[in-house]
């Protein structure tokens, strides 16, 4: 996606060559025109593949599987880092660890609304251990529901996440890979 690439490129922002900060168009202010090709993108790749519900985890994922949702024509659930008072029926739950905040959070999503007959897409904003997207493989396959694959909207490929969703068997689509963010510059890959 190259109006993704040149976004990540121009307004992505490196702290301490390790993280990018996006918060410009994805993790803060939302490019809504943005999230709408990244939801399309991820549709044209996994439209054949039978995909009834979405899956992501709060906050930052949920614009763009938000899209992808509409796109698809399907419910997008969300794993909860908090389990709320208003969830009193049993839920899957599972620990991921965030590279990002190094923090580990224990998530949640109703059994009520994932089941066997699913067939799940897993959207996320970024790659990079690949936790949060393991994480949620998780949670598809406590509820006995099968995974179409994983859409990445930005994908730290110096990173084993990748490799690491990829050893599962899962199919993998990340629109912006980055090859390196060394002296705090966004390189892609392809561009070494």
């Amino acid at each position: 996606m190259e109006l993704l690439q040149q976004k990540v490129k121009d307004e992505g922002v490196v702290i301490d060559g390790a993280i990018l900060k996006v918060d410009a168009f994805l993790n803060h202010q939302i490019d809504a025109h943005l999230m709408k090709e990244v939801g399309q993108t991820f549709y044209n790749y996994f439209n054949k593949k039978g995909v009834t519900k979405i899956l992501t985890i709060e906050a930052s994922g949920i614009a763009p599987a938000i899209m992808a949702a509409l796109v698809f024509d399907v419910p997008c659930l969300f794993a909860k880092k908090a389990v709320p008072s208003t969830l009193t029926e049993a839920v899957y739950a599972t620990d991921i660890h965030s590279y990002t905040k190094n923090k580990t959070s224990h998530v949640v999503i109703s059994q009520k609304f994932l089941s066997a007959d699913d067939n799940v897409l897993i959207i996320d904003d970024f790659l990079a251990n690949g936790e949060a997207a393991l994480g949620l493989y998780d949670l598809v396959r406590q509820a006995g529901a099968d995974c179409a694959g994983v859409g990445i909207v930005i994908e730290k490929s110096f990173q084993q996440g990748a490799a690491r969703l990829k050893d599962e068997g899962l199919d993998v689509l990340s629109l912006c890979r980055i090859a390196s963010l060394e002296n705090n510059k966004v390189t892609l890959v392809g561009e070494e």
